[in-house]
């Protein structure tokens, strides 16, 4: 018990394996964990070379004796400290391949896990961290970024409470240009060179990256589950080993039908996520590069648009949760992202005293996402009309 009530009077301690030097990612987490001042860095493990660890732990200000050469280390030595002293938990920023090995270190350690997506590098390996993290009683966390925005939120509790009726058709789109051209051996676009290596990204490339987040937004903001798809995946880039585009039409599992495109090659686009959402009373649209504002068209009715705001706007309490600012001063991508950050933190704190859930994103998702990726491929590489999503 007195760990519990420690907690509650300081922050949440953070271990980070990976973001170090060269890494988009791993600086975006550390902003988004410390945004609302709930999250302290305390040791990491940034680099496979040791010297660019300590240089990353130098640059960050912290404690030398707590940069470790790997993860195990890590996790041995983080052990070791007093239960106030040592991480509550490890942020994983590493590529997919390295997703599984830190996050099962640190569950047989004792420590909560917070991972970048997609959870793993394929379906066999999620399936075993599933089994870790129900074994281990801990708390698992996945970044799906998107739903951390207030109109995210919103758009879920419409549907959640009828708006839309029953929902009926899904459609979503995540196109992207910065793959246009053959940049992965460059030498000099780090995240294309990873991403871009099966052994490295898994088996697929734009729908393990970004098909994965459209994937998610499908089933979180309508709630249903994704069973079957049909889909058609491409390589435009000569000399690319992994899939840079693809379109998958899908069925919900209430019937509703939907498709989904996700691509790297879409000269020109920028990061333009987008869904469109309808059921027989209407439909919901929002776009990620206009985060704030959510359209919703009532069926026989006048179009209105919510726009996210602390004073509310006729917004669901998950939603006005999830705002820090008056309607007109935007919020984006890295309050987004600390929401979800924030939501762990405080499930941390929960974890021994009723836990319910703070809208956390885990290890289900993760493996319905990786799920959704194998069923993409086999799909793609078959002539068989539709595939089971199989979990």
């Amino acid at each position: 018990m007195s760990e519990i009530v420690s907690k509650s009077n300081r922050r949440i301690k953070m271990g980070m394996v990976g973001g170090g030097p060269g890494a988009f990612i791993g600086e975006v987490h550390r902003m988004a964990a410390r945004l609302d001042n709930q999250i302290e860095l305390v040791c990491g493990s940034f680099s496979s070379d040791f010297e660019k660890s300590k240089q990353t732990g130098a640059d960050l200000f912290l404690d030398p004796e707590r940069i470790y050469a790997d993860f195990n280390q890590m996790m041995v030595r983080e052990s070791a400290l007093p239960a106030g002293e040592r991480m509550d938990f490890v942020s994983i920023v590493t590529p997919n391949h390295m997703h599984l090995p830190p996050a099962a270190a640190a569950l047989e350690a004792g420590f909560h896990v917070m991972s970048d997506k997609p959870a793993t590098l394929n379906l066999e390996e999620a399936k075993v961290l599933k089994s870790l993290v129900e074994k281990s009683g801990l708390l698992y966390g996945l970044t799906h970024t998107y739903l951390g925005y207030p109109m995210v939120k919103q758009a879920r509790a419409m549907v959640k409470d009828g708006k839309l009726g029953e929902i009926r058709k899904i459609l979503v789109e995540y196109p992207q240009g910065w793959l246009s051209d053959f940049v992965e051996k460059s030498g000099k676009n780090k995240q294309a060179e990873w991403r871009a290596d099966p052994s490295r990204s898994g088996i697929s490339g734009a729908f393990g990256d970004i098909g994965t987040h459209a994937h998610n937004l499908a089933e979180y903001i309508s709630g249903l589950m994704m069973t079957e798809v049909c889909a058609d995946l491409n390589i435009y880039v000569k000399g690319r080993q992994l899939d840079d585009d693809g379109s998958v039409l899908f069925r919900m599992e209430n019937g509703a039908s939907g498709a989904l495109t996700a691509s790297q090659i879409c000269a020109g686009e920028e990061n333009a996520l987008k869904i469109k959402i309808y059921g027989e009373k209407g439909g919901l649209e929002w776009h990620q590069m206009k985060p704030y504002e959510l359209i919703h068209k009532p069926h026989g009715s006048v179009m209105k648009v919510y726009t996210a705001g602390v004073d509310k706007n006729n917004l669901y309490a998950e939603a006005y949760a999830a705002c820090r600012v008056p309607s007109g001063h935007p919020e984006g991508y890295l309050e987004a992202f600390a929401n979800l950050y924030t939501g762990f933190a405080e499930a941390i704190r929960a974890k021994d005293r009723d836990y319910r859930g703070h809208d956390l994103i885990g290890i289900n998702e993760g493996v319905r996402g990786m799920a959704f990726v194998d069923a993409v491929v086999k799909n793609s590489n078959s002539d068989q009309k539709w595939t089971k999503i199989d979990i």
